[in-house]
């Protein structure tokens, strides 16, 4: 794991290099490196800030230049399968000075052109200049585990692995994106391509950039999309060719995750995921190192299961229980890491996990992505159930009024009485969110309401801004897919990639570490695309296949329990230890009027203090949005 950053300059700007880099230093304190080459009247500045993992000699080094001096590259990330790529160079002729992957990558691309991108199974940010093609490419990895920014305004033309670096050139204009807002407001992030600013972009997960150097024009090109991987035909396998074939895959995926030159553990919460993922190592790796954070508070403590899981696999386990205290100082620190307005809470508990995990090993393995491959969220199996009822006016008006009568708190209680094993973490949001969804006017409406943490009514309610549904085409159901496939495909696309990711990523950099991503091989992801359905979600279970290989190997008396996630105590915190934050940030006489609308913020702070649960998402919003914008653009 690592940063880079770089840009185009008529002159040599070695120092806005330097800076560039060093307020993007936790991303790799262990060597730096800078480059300023000219060609086609154009001086390339690169630059690099190193976590070493593989090759931790200076033979590792970056900017790495080819030895014949046409090619170099500054690299962000691991190529997992590197030592098999090196094999075939070789016998293609060519000769190695290190034993890093950086090096594999260059000499891929001498061999085979950007068709070498193809041969790797990696996570990856990417910039490599081709001089004799006069072209510097920009590469994201296909899930997007990796962010890259870039910025192009006239001649200008800067790329970052932070959008903090770009601060530090004096050509970067911060011009806000007000058109972006309504969908962070209601999502919590920003979509990719576009970010907090004007003319500065994220470069899509499966997506390269080639910039021509003589021409200064750029194009964009996908080289590997979860929809194509839809799109292929569907596997006539039995149930136990799968759940063989699936094995296979995962156990190679971990192991190639464990190729590394420094310590390496395990983020293990006790859920589905994190337990395959822990399961699966341990049988080869008996020291294996695994870390949990804990709570205080029952209602978000899952560090009991994750103890009972480690003992049971015989890993070497540490829990660490936070206090409020503890947790509460890290909210000052989110908008200097999540550099632009993010709303995900649980980068909390993700920061500290991640301080914890780094005072034993430089890389640690997390589990994200199995909702979205394995077919988990409880979202996918309501509105599956339910999407038909949209066909019938009369049952669809029945539903919305059986719904819109029964209170969040009587659904809580229900909660309360069911089997442990079906019991829902979170309640009362999500069934506000299943509120919104039915009341919508169609499927794709329907699912990103559920997906919402606000609804689109409430943001057009609390900004000035239009609302541009175009931001959320990614959303829209395509009525010959299968409603699972499709919700399944666009979670991947856009929330894992613009939220989970960049939540994980930002978090580990925190702590100078580096996260890796099994469940997110892209190989899984376009084997499972061509499952049926009906193996997916089977007798009524989410992640029916990965749970039929989890069992193998851990009791499902050890493992079946109540989905939780990675949850913090917001409506407490924003209600008393956070209140003072919230009246700062949220006051009417400094709120800019021209984005809200006052007598809006005005209302929700009301209702919050008189304790609506339906009011908090929304003031974390706003209050990570305006802590941005203190730190970043006033």
């Amino acid at each position: 794991m690592c940063g880079i950053v770089g840009f185009l300059g008529q002159n040599k700007q070695e120092q806005t290099l330097e800076a560039m880099l060093e307020i993007q230093a936790h991303r790799g304190r262990d060597d730096r490196g800078i480059s300023i080459q000219k060609l086609a009247n154009t001086y390339v500045h690169l630059g690099h800030n190193r976590l070493s993992i593989q090759d931790t000699s200076n033979d590792g080094h970056q900017p790495f230049i080819s030895t014949c001096g046409d090619y170099s590259i500054v690299f962000n990330g691991e190529v997992y399968n590197f030592k098999s790529i090196r094999k075939d160079l070789e016998t293609l002729g060519h000769q190695f000075i290190s034993n890093s992957d950086t090096e594999v990558i260059l000499y891929a691309y001498k061999a085979w052109g950007i068709a070498c991108l193809e041969k790797f199974i990696g996570m990856f940010a990417l910039s490599l200049l081709d001089k004799k093609k006069n072209t510097l490419y920009l590469v994201r990895d296909r899930a997007g585990v990796k962010p890259l920014y870039y910025y192009t305004y006239e001649d200008t033309f800067i790329f970052s692995s932070e959008i903090k670096s770009f601060h530090e050139h004096q050509d970067f204009k911060k011009i806000l994106h007000k058109e972006v807002l309504p969908y962070y407001f209601q999502m919590g992030y920003i979509p990719a391509p576009h970010s907090i600013f004007k003319n500065l972009y994220k470069v899509e997960a499966g997506h390269y950039l080639s910039y021509d150097l003589e021409k200064h024009t750029y194009n964009n090109t996908c080289y590997w999309s979860v929809d194509n991987a839809y799109k292929k035909e569907k596997f006539d396998k039995s149930e136990s060719e799968v759940l063989n074939d699936l094995e296979n895959l995962l156990e190679d995926a971990i192991s190639l995750r464990m190729v590394s030159d420094v310590p390496v553990g395990v983020f293990l919460s006790g859920g589905y995921d994190s337990s395959l993922v822990t399961a699966l190592l341990s049988k080869k790796h008996k020291d294996l190192h695994t870390f949990t954070i804990g709570f205080k508070d029952k209602r978000y403590n899952e560090a009991k299961h994750a103890k009972e899981i480690a003992s049971y696999l015989g890993t070497k386990h540490e829990e660490y229980y936070l206090s409020s205290k503890e947790l509460l100082s890290q909210v000052a620190l989110l908008p200097f890491y999540y550099d632009e307005p993010f709303g995900d809470s649980s980068a909390l508990p993700t920061m500290c996990l991640s301080q914890m995990a780094s005072k034993r090993v430089k890389v640690a393995l997390s589990s994200d992505g199995g909702d979205e491959v394995f077919c988990g969220y409880s979202k996918y199996f309501f509105l599956e159930k339910f999407s038909s009822i949209f066909r019938s006016k009369y049952k669809k008006i029945l539903l919305q009024n059986t719904l819109n009568s029964i209170s969040s708190k009587h659904i809580a209680q229900v909660n309360t009485l069911l089997p442990k094993k079906y019991q829902q973490s979170n309640i009362e949001d999500k069934y506000h969110k299943f509120q919104r969804a039915f009341n919508a006017e169609n499927i794709s409406q329907m699912f990103v309401e559920a997906s919402s943490p606000v609804s689109a009514k409430e943001v057009k309610k609390l900004l000035h801004s239009a609302f541009d549904r175009k931001y959320f085409e990614k959303f829209k159901h395509k009525d010959q897919e299968h409603l699972l496939n499709n919700m399944m495909r666009i979670d991947y696309q856009t929330f894992m990639s613009d939220d989970v990711l960049t939540k994980v990523d930002r978090a580990t950099m925190s702590a100078s570490i580096e996260g890796r991503e099994p469940l997110l091989d892209h190989r899984l992801l376009e084997y499972m695309a061509r499952v049926p359905t009906a193996l997916k979600y089977k007798n009524k279970e989410g992640k029916y296949l990965s749970r039929q290989i989890l069992y193998k190997h851990i009791p499902p008396s050890l493992i079946d329990k109540p989905k939780a996630g990675f949850q913090v105590p917001l409506q407490e915190w924003l209600t008393n230890d956070l209140k003072y934050l919230v009246e700062k940030y949220l006051d009417v006489r400094k709120i800019d009027d021209e984005i809200f609308d006052i007598k809006e913020i005005e209302r929700i702070k009301k209702a919050l203090f008189l304790g609506d649960v339906r009011e908090v998402n929304k003031v974390w919003f706003i209050l990570s949005y305006e802590m941005w914008k203190e730190r970043w653009f006033d």
